[in-house]
């Protein structure tokens, strides 16, 4: 009987050890979210998730009221202020390392250039992806209080600066969580 007693108390101890850690066996990840609001006069709204992965970064978006079936630039911008109303206060994309606009995946390209969001016949864009060049919650490739834009029209991922993406459909900062 001492031992059923014995157990209890010990799990409950390591019980409680795991939830004081946020129940992770590994180690703990550098993550940002960001919640998506919709410009004046549009209803794009999402959220997204960013998880520091070693020197990538992984990132989970999910964007409503998009125009069904039609991609949309994304981007990280270098001010994290979406007062304007039409998001052109969160200025133009990061860019810390001052490289020419380009594809999210070739050569070189701005710290904030990321895959366009492919919306469905919903107009919903889920999308998971990994993102080198920048960091969560250190260094100057830090995105933590930078500006999320989801754009008009797709990235070009040529013309400069932006990728001829369009107005702005939603803005949001990125906040450490």
């Amino acid at each position: 009987m001492l031992s059923i007693r014995w157990i209890g108390p010990v799990a409950a101890i390591a019980l409680l050890g795991a939830c004081a850690h946020g129940g992770h066996h590994h180690g703990s990840k550098a993550t940002a979210v960001a919640e998506l609001q919709p410009t004046r006069g549009n209803n794009v709204a999402g959220t997204v998730r960013f998880e520091q992965h070693g020197h990538h970064v992984m990132v989970y978006a999910r964007v409503t009221g998009l125009k069904p079936n039609q991609e949309h630039g994304f981007h990280v911008h270098e001010k994290g202020d979406c007062s304007s109303g039409d998001g052109m206060s969160a200025g133009g994309h990061f860019n810390p390392l001052g490289k020419p606009h380009g594809h999210y995946s070739q050569g070189e390209r701005h710290a904030g250039d990321m895959p366009n969001l492919k919306a469905d016949a919903n107009g919903v864009a889920e999308a998971r992806f990994h993102l080198d060049g920048v960091t969560v919650g250190s260094g100057p490739t830090d995105i933590v209080g930078r500006g999320l834009i989801v754009h008009a029209n797709p990235d070009d991922y040529t013309s400069q600066p932006v990728g001829n993406a369009g107005g702005r459909l939603a803005c949001a900062v990125i906040t450490r969580s």
